[in-house]
């Protein structure tokens, strides 16, 4: 059967999910990395008064007119102000305020001269330096001005972020809900670690990849399950979590065999089938259906395949469910640093390394199954189909992860 090329089949998925408009509100410690939900509008200027940008004396420039080392001029010390104190004094002629760094610039004041140009007096001081009108002068609003935008609605927040609401007296923002999903890892092979590895079976690795691959990309694991080849108990498990979650992701069951019962799974939930085959490999037999209005996508169980697949089309549906730009695919060419000696009838995705416009094969094996050399992988090779062999030095273009 021929399968469907990889473009459409993103398009596919994403044509049929809705983004999630759900809002929920959350301290702004656990802020960072979420998708905000409204548009954060200044509702002060900051800083929030005229201020002293280091430690010295506050006066008027007028006064000091000339003032050097070999000329200095005395001034009459009227009051000192902390930040996160002020004076009611207001500096007149011949008058100056010690103040401290952050503090609000005292009235009649319109320059700040640092101490080290000083005699650090406390009831008079002398000024070895003239500086000019609003020298060392913060202004109120100077950073941000009341009601102007600061965040817009759809930004993932920074620490940046963070810091700036904080400045605006924020306690709580608003943002998208976390987008939920449901894993189902399936397989009469499979058992779970911590128990003696028996005949003929293998331990879970697909389950716990991708739940921590999710968890990297901001989502919510509402449940993750190793399941047999029991089509009734599977279809039976999405039909109960289906209205609690956004999206359900299987690995295995999804090719030609006797075992590969997720085309019955989807036959007894009724679901609607988009596609069942990508031109590519690994994961050419991924199926994508819609349940409940709500999508369900079976991955190969093959560990790189699963993982593979997950990145090309699993993280496209995340980024149309949640909105977050750090999920969108970003493509870029690089030249290959060593050979790949395989022909690729057909195209074919392999794992690598890239590195400021460069790109490295890992040691180890490409085979589907293959998962030790995936670590510190951050990219995948997309190969064209009817590629004899890949040459150190040649141009191909990679997917980053």
């Amino acid at each position: 059967m021929v399968g469907i090329e990889l473009e459409l089949a993103i398009n596919l998925i994403c044509d049929s999910v809705d983004s999630i408009k759900d809002i929920e509100e959350v301290s702004i410690e656990k802020a960072r990395g979420r998708i905000i939900g409204e548009d954060i509008i200044a509702p002060i200027n900051q800083p929030p008064f005229d201020r002293s940008p280091l430690d010295g004396y506050a006066l008027r420039s007028e006064d000091i007119v000339g003032a050097s080392k070999e000329n200095p001029i005395k001034l009459k010390v009227i009051d000192e102000v902390f930040a996160g104190g002020y004076t009611h004094k207001e500096v007149k002629k011949q008058e100056t305020v010690r103040i401290m760094t952050g503090a609000k610039i005292p009235k009649g004041c319109d320059c700040v001269i640092r101490q080290e140009s000083t005699d650090y007096g406390m009831e008079t001081v002398e000024i070895y330096e003239e500086i000019k009108h609003h020298q060392n002068y913060c202004f109120e609003g100077e950073d941000i001005q009341k009601g102007s935008k600061l965040i817009e609605i759809g930004e993932k927040l920074t620490h940046v972020h963070i810091g700036i609401i904080a400045s605006m007296g924020y306690e709580k923002v608003k943002v998208i809900r976390k987008t939920k999903v449901a894993l189902i890892s399936t397989g009469d092979e499979v058992i779970c670690g911590g128990t003696p590895l028996t005949e003929g079976k293998i331990y879970d690795s697909n389950r716990r990849m991708i739940a921590a691959r999710l968890e990297d990309l901001g989502c919510d694991v509402v449940i993750a399950e190793v399941m047999g080849d029991d089509e009734n108990l599977i279809a039976n498990e999405i039909k109960a979590i289906m209205d609690n979650v956004d999206v359900v992701f299987t690995t295995g069951g999804v090719s030609v065999g006797k075992k590969d019962i997720m085309h019955q799974v989807i036959q007894i939930l009724d679901a609607k089938r988009i596609f069942w085959r990508v031109n590519m490999k690994p994961g050419t037999p991924a199926i994508y259906a819609v349940y409940k209005n709500k999508p369900l996508l079976c991955l190969s169980g093959n560990p790189f395949a699963a993982i593979a697949t997950f990145e090309l089309m699993g993280k496209q549906l995340l980024y149309k469910l949640g909105q977050d730009p750090d999920l969108k695919e970003v493509r870029k060419e690089a030249i290959l640093q060593d050979e790949f000696l395989k022909a690729s009838r057909g195209r074919r995705l392999i794992r690598a390394i890239y590195d400021e416009g460069k790109v490295y094969l890992p040691k180890g094996g490409h085979s589907s199954g293959m998962l030790g050399s995936m670590v510190g992988c951050n990219c995948l090779i997309d190969i064209k189909p009817g590629t004899p062999k890949l040459d150190k030095g040649d141009k191909v273009q990679v997917v980053l992860l």
